[in-house]
């Protein structure tokens, strides 16, 4: 097979030569058989273990065109009198899809058959999600994927990624093994304890690492080839689930300590042992006593980020980097309230920390000391420090204990309010109204999701502001007018920054997560945004243009990689994204070899 290979890719350009204007449709990263090639018009043999042909051909999802199969094709791989005799263009069938998806009447419909088409036509699937990205995002991820997740065992139809249980101890590289793929680059991975604002889920979380990776392809154009979903099943604390006939994961309690920290370190040394040092683990949806100790021990071993925590934390510094030219003045120069201390709120928080302090070249300590922190309990204080968690004691302040929020923010004033409590209605009208009392352009993050869980709605904001707030949101609101003005809404969405960091880490190498890489990420984000969306007070791009800012997020993420010394691709390329855009999976259907 090697040499046949080499005779078929024998003149094809290295891809570091390549003009700009010869990118045409992309080959994906790790394009062993030359699937996905610069060309889309060139080309391939559909390979399995051997050539696909007849009905394998029509249910094997990478290869499957459905209507599309040309006369040629059809005739050469046995395929006549399998399909009906009409050819169909992709584009039309783009259509059919999108209309039969409309015709439903429930989100959650929306999503059984969207995700049912991955199952059936891979390349039809993203090209869909791709070309109608702002249409079908909220139905393949927030907020639709939170039902889903709830409904998993409901809905499940076919299994889709690895599902590694306490019954696998001792036996997970076996089960890495098992899963078909070999160069595997990206994995999504969680234990269900907290799915968004939805709690403990157990195995029924899984639709989160699908969802998810399903937009590292179509945003940030990793090969689906390349991508892993795992969910650890430990069991769940959820009896509403241990009691439902049709829940399909482990009947018990949740396991802790020792036995869960074996479990999870077995799954973490599979993973290189399964697909080397360059493989990507992204942490998904753990619970905060997990998330945070699991992210610091694995940091300094694998390539391993926290979305959660990072990721969340990197879109909503690009939001109010991008907010920087309505308020006036610098980063260093706002005050900073979080109602919200778990994993996404102290996320950003230290991230803006550490932008200030890299900015004003001051010791993030010194930065700290804008920032503030309201938990469940009230105010982060130093009063409560003995019994504070370890990553909010940087935070506590020396004030007084408070837990009423208006008083707090009489209390500090700040210019900028960040909701990520994941409880519905804490900003409040008298919340609201305070925060724009005592200036002209309050900055107000409303960031929990799904919908029924954000701290305010959009039109909230900009009424009981009177219109003077710059508010973005976690999940989607429509456009609002407010005194015959219109604001587009921006939405803090993590699928602005995990797409680009994944191509980032993949087109470079990379062997680590540096928490630079993540303020690349945010700067190259805000940098998308200009006077057109500023005139709107829309601080985060249209979803529509989301493919070309993840590959530009690529790009500054891989470039600081080769700065800091932690990619091992070499020689770097020229023109960084230029070699993004080259990397990019394309959807479009591909000609077989005749």
């Amino acid at each position: 097979m090697e040499n046949q290979m080499k005779t078929v890719c024998k003149d094809a350009p290295d891809v570091l030569d390549l003009d700009n204007s010869t990118l045409i449709g992309g080959g994906g990263v790790g394009d062993a058989y030359g699937e996905d090639a610069a060309t889309e018009d060139q080309t391939f043999t559909p390979w399995t273990r051997v050539v696909a042909s007849g009905l394998e051909l029509l249910r094997d999802p990478r290869y499957n065109k459905g209507l599309a199969f040309c006369e040629e094709e059809r005739a050469r791989h046995y395929l006549q009198g399998l399909l009906p005799p009409v050819v169909m263009s992709q584009e039309l069938q783009i259509q059919r899809i999108l209309q039969n998806v409309r015709a439903y009447e429930t989100d959650l419909e929306r999503y059984v058959e969207v995700m049912d088409l991955q199952e059936r036509n891979e390349r039809l699937f993203y090209r869909v999600l791709i070309d109608h990205v702002e249409e079908l995002l909220p139905i393949v991820y927030t907020p639709t994927v939170g039902e889903a997740c709830q409904k998993y065992g409901n809905i499940f139809r076919r299994p889709h990624g690895l599902y590694i249980s306490l019954k696998d101890r001792g036996h997970v590289l076996d089960c890495m093994r098992n899963w078909p793929e070999p160069n595997v680059q990206v994995i999504v991975v969680t234990d269900g304890e907290r799915i968004l604002g939805l709690g403990d889920l157990g195995l029924q979380g899984m639709g989160i690492p699908i969802g998810k990776l399903a937009l590292y392809t179509a945003l940030g154009g990793i090969r689906p080839s390349a991508t892993l979903p795992v969910t650890i099943d430990v069991g769940t604390n959820n009896q509403d689930l241990l009691d439902n006939p049709f829940y399909i994961g482990l009947r018990q309690k949740r396991a802790t300590g020792k036995e869960y920290d074996e479990l999870l370190h077995e799954f973490m040394t599979a993973c290189k042992q399964a697909y080397g040092e360059k493989v990507l683990v992204q942490f998904e949806d753990f619970a905060n006593h997990n998330a945070f100790r699991l992210l610091a021990k694995y940091s300094t071993s694998h390539l391993v980020f926290n979305d959660d925590i990072q990721g969340t934390a990197a879109v909503a510094l690009a939001g109010v980097l991008a907010a920087l030219p309505l308020t006036g003045g610098t980063l260093a120069d706002h005050k900073f309230l979080f109602v919200g201390a778990g994993e996404a709120g102290t996320g950003i928080a230290e991230l803006i920390a550490l932008e200030v302090s890299r900015q004003g070249n001051t010791s993030l300590d010194e930065a700290r000391k804008a920032i503030y922190l309201v938990d469940s309990k009230g105010l982060v204080t130093k009063s409560r420090f003995d019994s504070l968690q370890e990553f909010k004691k940087p935070f506590a302040h020396d004030l007084k204990p408070n837990s009423e929020l208006v008083a707090i923010i009489k209390e500090i004033k700040p210019t900028v309010l960040i909701g990520t409590t994941g409880k519905g209605g804490q900003f409040t009208q008298a919340v609201l109204e305070e925060i724009s009392s005592y200036q002209e352009k309050p900055v107000v993050f409303a960031l929990s999701n799904p919908t029924t869980q954000s701290e305010c709605t959009a039109e909230q904001a900009y009424k009981y502001t009177k219109g003077k707030c710059i508010f973005a949101s976690g999940s989607p609101f429509k456009p609002v007018t407010h005194e015959g003005k219109t604001y587009t809404i921006g939405q803090s969405n993590n699928c602005y920054i995990f797409p680009g960091m994944g191509l980032g880490c993949v087109i470079s190498g990379a062997i680590r997560v540096h928490d630079d890489m993540f303020l690349a990420a945010a700067e190259s984000l805000a940098q998308e945004i200009g006077e057109d969306h500023l005139e709107k007070r829309q601080l985060y791009p249209a979803f529509s243009e989301i493919r070309d800012i993840s590959a530009h997020i690529g790009a500054a993420v891989a470039a600081k990689a080769y700065d800091l010394g932690l990619a091992t691709k070499l020689p770097r390329p020229k023109d960084l994204l230029a070699y993004a855009k080259s990397c990019m999976y394309s959807p479009v259907y591909r000609p077989f070899r005749r």
